[in-house]
């Protein structure tokens, strides 16, 4: 039996937004967003397709189309269906891939290209169209709606979108931001009706780093309709190989990386731990393996390799920090997770209270005296008791998932 109910989103400036929610929440979600002079209704087959496959479907109206508010505002400029865009995923509980057909490419586009990590995990165009003209634009939104077939007319959405919908300078801007975009990527082709589909080739995918790209043949002017079935082949494909289903698994004994890739599920701040070398040399590393133990007495821990160059420093020690980093400190995060003899060369450090080095711009400064040590197979634990603590309220943790640097997303 099939999962489907309506569902809304609150898009840019509080607009409503609506779209089929069909599937399993549990299965890796897709978002499908229809072009200009079309509605929801056009991915039907599609979604359908999808589901049975095991994906959860989140099919969504543009504003001014179909079921999704008209703004009374009359905001159909760039900007605001970006942010549409950039609400929906901030609403989606997993980070789903976006297909988007027509003129919603360059809208995915621009909203992808600063934070796409950590929005989406792919990205799929279909028919990118290459003219940024306005009324080109409204050409071929007016062919498309023409060549649906599901008694879609001009009811269906608001004519006032292609006189507020700015393409001025489109291209470059396009072009620059699919650069940033480092989401598997795939662009599908039916040609859109061109004599020469080679010339319908927009140069903005073209900049896009991990992107591939096919040919349906016979997709004629709307391939998601026409050819929906050899479209959703395609479609399948990628994201079995991109997305797959499957849920990666470890046992004791087998691949090593695939338990380090579990363990990175766990978010975590990142933190340097710093002390002084028994010749008065300042030593750190950075380590995200940090907790808090105990408040009575009060203690915490981190857990240091013990082929790290600072590791035979930190065994032996008694006093030592721990610095919790916000978000401009990546860079420094970096020089100490590295190689470089001298860390705090380039880097504002004094020393604390408690005898240990700290670094005065963290978020958090935690002084301690060595409280036990453990050994942990190629680990060791490092217990502290913290003797003084210090933070800043008004700035933001620096974040580690997944192997990439985040930040906390308010909403």
């Amino acid at each position: 039996m099939s999962l489907r109910y309506v569902r809304e989103f609150k898009g840019f400036a509080g607009i409503r937004l609506e779209a089929d929610d069909i599937g399993s929440a549990d299965d890796p979600s897709i978002v499908l967003l229809h072009g200009f002079g079309q509605t929801r209704k056009v991915w039907e087959d599609v979604a359908i397709g999808l589901e049975q496959a095991g994906r959860h479907v989140i099919n969504v109206d543009l504003r001014g189309h179909g079921g999704s508010e008209w703004p009374s505002d009359g905001r159909y400029d760039f900007t605001a269906y970006v942010e549409d865009l950039r609400a929906v995923l901030g609403q989606m509980r997993t980070r789903p891939v976006v297909v988007a057909a027509s003129h919603s490419a360059w809208i995915a586009t621009m909203a992808l290209a600063e934070d796409a990590a950590t929005l989406a995990s792919g990205l799929i165009f279909v028919d990118p169209p290459a003219d940024h003209d306005a009324q080109a634009v409204r050409a071929e939104a007016d062919r498309m709606s023409a060549a649906l077939g599901q008694g879609l007319n001009h009811a269906d959405y608001d004519n006032a979108i292609f006189a507020a919908f700015d393409t001025h300078g489109a291209g470059d801007a396009l072009s620059e931001a699919a650069a940033h975009i480092g989401l598997p990527s795939l662009i599908i082709r039916g040609a859109l009706g061109q004599v020469d589909p080679d010339a319908a080739q927009p140069a903005f995918v073209d900049s896009l780093p991990n992107v591939e790209a096919i040919d349906v043949d016979g997709g004629g002017l709307l391939i998601v309709a026409e050819r929906a079935e050899a479209f959703n082949g395609v479609l399948i494909d990628f994201l079995e190989r991109k997305q797959p289903r499957f849920i990666p698994e470890y046992r004791s004994g087998s691949d090593a990386r695939t338990l380090r890739d579990a363990m990175g599920c766990f978010a975590t701040g990142v933190t340097i731990i710093t002390a002084h070398a028994p010749d008065g040399r300042p030593v750190g590393l950075t380590a995200n393996s940090f907790t808090s133990v105990s408040l009575d007495p009060p203690l915490l821990l981190v857990c240091i390799a013990n082929a790290s160059g600072s590791a035979e420093v930190l065994r032996g020690i008694d006093d030592f920090a721990v610095n919790v980093l916000q978000i401009g400190q990546q860079p420094v995060s970096n020089l100490f997770a590295g190689k470089s003899e001298d860390r705090f060369a380039g880097t504002r450090w004094e020393v604390g209270e408690y005898g240990a080095p700290i670094l005065p711009s963290s978020l958090g400064i935690f002084e301690c005296k060595r409280h036990a040590l453990h050994e942990a197979g190629d680990h060791f634990i490092l217990v502290g008791r913290v003797e003084k603590a210090s933070f800043e309220p008004r700035r933001d943790p620096l974040l580690y998932f997944r192997g990439k640097y985040r930040r906390l997303h308010f909403t």
